[in-house]
């Protein structure tokens, strides 16, 4: 446990968190009131969640404003997202807890840790999966360079195009020739924002001549796995499926993966160099910002898409098979047991919502792909054969289940992160300290807790706070 007592960061200013503080107490008066009452949020760059309900009426104008103000000293101190957990005695004496997840942790939904990391960068094996070699792959018949060269020069007569050794630069940065035709798309115009003359209009027109928002050489990069961030929660359920009919192969990343441009929404376009067994070299994918595995076929090539010729775009599946045997998902709605779901590519298993008795893991025992198990509170029997899963790289309980197996030392070693399961009330801070055990193990930093004192005084008469 790391304490620390009103430190100097703008975050830990008591002043910071008065206005929330009090909303709080107004419309949480009930739970505070109990000896030991405690409420929990969190509060981040990108969201919150504070705990306000009921009490006297406000404006979402207040919680706007004061929830700001503790966003704006994140802000200033460099800090993405914290939990808190707040006491409040009838006189208004205010304990505030701040935890900082550090490093070492993921950030998770409500008050409490995400993914635990570790191992330092490490990432989910499914994101090590490589392309499979396809050696009759070729570009398809459409591709035609010179006339994607002839049709952009038409549509944009005076655009700067990028010189041979500036590509040349561009190849050699990436380590991977470019295809001739996106060569010859940069031959016409290299996409610079300056050679636009800080025209949005101009600008524009240039994306609906190329078909998409066009990157400038330098910012061409190759979409290889560790490019593909996702939160190990939910990347770690993920398993990519590389099918016999497949156009695409269903990967994370690729080192034949060119990102060239976006869609406009935030959805990457690439070339593919690494096709599927009926997918053509150098057609153009589409990498959804929404999806962490696999890619969506957008034309068998750049000069169709420069055409508007798009007639086999598939958007199916881009991951695993839903009829794969690679992920299984144990709950009430699909009963079988785990004894269905056994099988040599099994990888993946989640034990959702269970209303039978629980279940015993001996017939995972052995399988040598099994890398991931998370399972509901209450659903497995006796959670210390989890040690008998030895190749497991991911493991997500609820805190009893961890309990256990802090107690037996039968916590795998073989993990690369975990998560706690924690239900959205249940309090923060005992949650923190199982984190914090699980982290020792693996010698990470733990989660930084600090300690605020202060007075918000008494309430005025049936009023609340303002």
């Amino acid at each position: 446990m790391d304490d620390h007592r009103n430190a100097a960061r703008s975050i830990h200013d008591f002043a910071t968190w008065e206005p929330v503080l009090r909303l709080v107490r107004a419309s949480r008066a009930e739970r505070l009131a109990v000896p030991g009452g405690r409420v929990a949020g969190y509060i981040g760059r990108g969201g919150w969640s504070v705990p306000l309900r009921g009490g006297p009426p406000r404006s979402y104008r207040d919680e706007h404003d004061a929830v700001g103000r503790v966003r704006g000293a994140l802000a200033e101190d460099g800090v993405d997202v914290v939990s808190f957990a707040v006491e409040v005695d009838p006189a208004g004496r205010t304990l505030l807890r701040i935890l900082e997840y550090g490093p070492a942790v993921e950030p998770g939904v409500g008050p409490h840790p995400g993914a635990l990391v570790l191992v330092e960068g490490a990432l989910p094996r499914s994101w090590h999966r490589l392309p499979d070699a396809v050696p009759g792959a070729v570009p398809a018949p459409s591709a035609d360079p010179a006339l994607l060269e002839r049709t952009l020069r038409e549509r944009l007569p005076d655009a700067v195009g990028a010189t041979e050794a500036e590509i040349a630069a561009a190849e050699a940065r990436l380590g991977i020739a470019l295809p001739d035709e996106l060569k010859a798309l940069h031959r016409v115009t290299r996409a610079r924002w300056e050679d636009w003359q800080d025209d949005h209009e101009a600008a524009r027109r240039h994306a609906a001549a190329v078909r998409c928002e066009l990157f400038c050489l330098a910012d061409l990069y190759v979409a290889e796995a560790a490019t593909r961030y996702s939160p190990w929660q939910f990347a770690a359920m993920n398993a990519v499926d590389v099918r016999p009919d497949a156009v695409v192969q269903g990967l994370v990343g690729s080192p034949g993966w060119i990102v060239f441009g976006d869609n406009g929404g935030g959805d990457r376009l690439a070339v593919d160099l690494t096709p599927g067994p009926r997918g053509h070299t150098g057609q153009v994918i589409i990498l959804s910002h929404e999806e962490s595995v696999g890619a969506g076929l957008v034309a068998d090539s750049l000069t169709d898409m420069m055409l508007d010729r798009r007639g086999r775009v598939e958007s199916g599946p881009r991951g695993a098979d839903p009829r794969s045997v690679a992920v299984a998902w144990i709950n009430a709605s699909n009963p079988r047991g785990l004894e269905a779901a056994v099988h040599p590519d099994l990888e993946v298993v989640s034990i959702g919502v269970w209303h039978d008795a629980p279940l015993g893991l001996a017939p995972l025992v052995g399988l040598p792909r099994l890398r991931t198990l998370t399972a509901c509170p209450g659903t497995i029997a006796d959670p210390r054969e989890i040690a008998g899963l030895t190749g497991l790289e991911y493991l997500e309980l609820g805190p009893r289940d961890w309990r256990v197996l802090l107690d037996a030392g039968a916590v795998p070693r073989g993990l690369s992160a975990a998560s706690i399961q924690a239900g959205h009330d249940e309090d923060p801070l005992p949650v923190a300290d199982l984190a914090d055990e699980l982290l020792a193990l693996w010698d990470r930093p733990p989660i930084t807790r600090t300690i605020l004192t202060g007075d918000l005084g008494p309430v005025a008469d049936g009023l609340g706070d303002p």
